[in-house]
């Protein structure tokens, strides 16, 4: 029999004990390769998930009081592009597949919604939405809306940011120039 170096040995042991334990949940990769995750985490994510559905409704049903029309924006901008010419453009944002649920996810694109309300005849202000709970963007979604702003495609990026008063969940915007580009 061939001997298994201590480094090999030693990981797989732990995903066997991984495997057959009730505090982890085995799922597998597009590879086939065993993914473990831990049963606390995975709850974890399924309660901020939902959470963040939804204070997305939320946030879209006070900005339709307000008088805004809503519609998900189903586009993206691809910042590292492998066409010909390294700058970035805008595209429809890719759908994703959860081959485990069965289930198609649309409206993935960044920000979450466009937004525009008609400010005289025939002028309209459009602008877009991105929903955050706590009201910070990743470093690529600072690139994705200074290209927006920059190609006119939106007049203003908004965030809402989850304000928790006591039980109470209240909305706050901040414009993103306001907050990023000082």
């Amino acid at each position: 029999m061939v001997g298994v170096k201590k480094e090999n040995k030693d990981k797989i042991m732990d995903m066997i004990n991984k495997a057959g334990s009730t505090e982890y949940e085995t799922s597998w990769d597009e590879k086939g390769i065993p993914q473990y995750k831990k049963k606390s985490n995975v709850k974890r994510g399924k309660n901020s998930r939902a959470a963040g559905g939804r204070f997305e409704l939320k946030v879209r049903k006070d900005l339709e009081a307000d008088g805004w029309i809503l519609d998900k924006w189903n586009n993206n901008v691809d910042l590292d592009s492998d066409n010909d010419s390294s700058e970035p453009k805008l595209m429809i944002a890719k759908k994703k597949f959860n081959p485990f649920s069965k289930i198609m996810t649309i409206g993935t694109g960044f920000p979450d919604f466009i937004a525009f309300k008609q400010i005289s005849n025939g002028k309209y202000n459009i602008i877009g939405v991105e929903v955050k709970m706590n009201g910070i963007l990743s470093k690529i979604e600072k690139e994705k809306c200074r290209w927006y702003l920059k190609n006119n495609i939106f007049s203003k990026i908004l965030i809402a940011k989850a304000i928790k008063e006591g039980r109470n969940i209240n909305i706050e915007y901040v414009d993103f120039k306001e907050r990023y580009e000082k």
